[in-house]
């Protein structure tokens, strides 16, 4: 009773939808804070997301700290900030949006983000909503401009056979954002030539016919120490070599234009000669 009572009063508090651009956007995960910051007008932003300001989960933490940010992810803490505009995505709990959309706010919620071209359409999307579709155009044509500069560094060279680590029993395979990454940064994802779509539990038996020439993994506290306590990984002669390349996770994780830091740090990582 009490929590339909202070649904009640949110969506009273709520305000009208108005025409033209949106004026009080809120930003309910992490990857659309990313987007949000890069293309609203700072007048524009209401609170970004519970998470926005922790670095361990978000590239941008330090700029989100400028901004409210929600108590929670749930669809009470988003409607206190009375917006005219939520950004969720796909991930997003369902009952969430559930409640958000039964509030009657208007919700923009983006669901693909495997590929740089998926976040290449979120940005089109989301500048045109805010009212900033040319501001959108030339954080793509940067996007654009850094890629092929690093496709060019590294045109012709060999591609290194990498697999996705992680203390988590799930390894990243076709259809991923890991496997984004390794087109962009000249490396073959193993898990995903091995057949594997998406996430999927990490197949122990197996690892060792992958021949993984490097471990991949974000850089989170005593990654290394942990990886060595799981026998799948310690087995492999990558890791007992010690060939692991660690990324910030807020990095290997993102679903935003902030994906192309990881590509250029893997890149090289795995190919420095062609960066001197």
């Amino acid at each position: 009773m009490r929590r339909l009572w202070l649904l009640l009063l949110l969506l009273a508090l709520s305000p009208l939808r108005a025409a033209g651009p949106p004026q009080r956007v809120v930003s309910q995960a992490v990857g659309t804070d990313e987007l949000l910051l890069a293309l609203a007008d700072p007048g524009q932003i209401a609170a970004l997301s519970n998470l926005g300001r922790d670095a361990r989960y978000s590239p941008v933490a330090g700029e989100a700290k400028a901004y409210p940010t929600l108590k929670d992810s749930d669809a009470e803490s988003v409607l206190s900030h009375r917006p005219d505009l939520v950004l969720a995505a796909s991930f997003t709990r369902p009952e969430t949006l559930a409640l958000l959309r039964r509030a009657g706010v208007r919700l923009l919620v983006l669901d693909r983000f495997d590929t740089l071209e998926d976040v290449y359409a979120d940005l089109r999307l989301l500048g045109q909503t805010l009212g900033h579709p040319g501001r959108a155009e030339a954080l793509i044509a940067q996007c654009r401009a850094r890629v092929d500069a690093l496709a060019q560094r590294l045109k012709g060279v060999r591609p290194v056979r990498v697999l996705a680590a992680s203390i988590y029993p799930f390894t990243a395979g076709a259809g991923t954002t890991f496997q984004d990454l390794c087109d962009h940064a000249g490396a073959i994802n193993v898990a995903a030539e091995a057949g594997l779509k998406g996430h999927q539990p990490t197949p122990t038996e197996r690892l060792l016919t992958w021949n993984a020439e490097v471990l991949v993994a974000d850089d989170e506290p005593a990654i290394r120490e942990r990886l060595a306590q799981i026998p799948s990984y310690r087995l492999l002669p990558a890791f007992r070599a010690g060939r692991l390349v660690l990324l910030p996770g807020p990095l290997m994780s993102s679903v935003s234009h902030h994906r192309i830091d990881a590509y250029e740090q893997l890149a090289r990582a795995l190919h420095p000669d062609r960066f001197k």
